[in-house]
């Protein structure tokens, strides 16, 4: 037959245990199918393939309480990318939001979490089309979410500053906004 010329990655495990709580036994089987299985897949497919792409998750990228090995196994998946990209092969990971139609959130609880942090569910169509848009850019990584910035932002800045977003137009903004003076409001 033929080779195998293209894969897609989008193996994984919810997770809602606080850091503190999660178990050694806990931990592995959340990362597990993530990075056992991105690894098993550069182990076998190589450097040979036209497009190798990770589904990961922005609980890698800006953390999400009680996924601390769930955010663990995808920020595996995005260095894996940057690593694959390193020795010249195919290698494209994508920090994904909210998925609306079910999916890994699919918990009413987690949902709802990310809901009131600002995090919109994306309709599928726009995702698919986020993801024809990286890999027609050969984007080795990026982050594709709907975020409500003014419900998102004050709470992601609220203890340091965070370079990974300021520079957004609309945080930006709001981030001016709440350094001005009260007086001047």
């Amino acid at each position: 037959g033929e080779p195998v010329r293209a894969v897609v990655h989008a193996a994984g495990l919810p997770q809602a245990t606080p850091v503190l709580e999660t178990t050694a036994a806990e931990f592995a089987d959340v990362i597990g199918g993530k990075v056992a299985g991105a690894r098993n897949l550069d182990e076998l497919l190589g450097d040979d393939v036209d497009a190798f792409v990770l589904f990961s998750s922005n609980a890698g990228v800006w953390g999400s309480g009680g996924q601390g090995a769930y955010g663990a196994g995808n920020a595996y998946l995005d260095a894996l990318a940057e690593q694959r990209r390193a020795r010249g092969a195919a290698a494209t990971s994508v920090a994904w939001g909210f998925w609306g139609g079910g999916g890994m959130a699919g918990d009413v609880e987690l949902e709802d979490q990310l809901r009131r942090r600002g995090l919109r569910e994306m309709a599928p169509e726009a995702a698919v089309e986020a993801l024809c848009q990286a890999l027609d850019a050969n984007e080795v990584f990026l982050a594709v979410a709907d975020v409500d910035w003014a419900r998102f932002a004050p709470g992601f800045t609220l203890a340091r500053r965070r370079p990974l977003i300021e520079d957004i137009p609309e945080v930006r903004a709001l981030l001016e906004a709440a350094d001005e003076p009260s007086a001047e409001r």
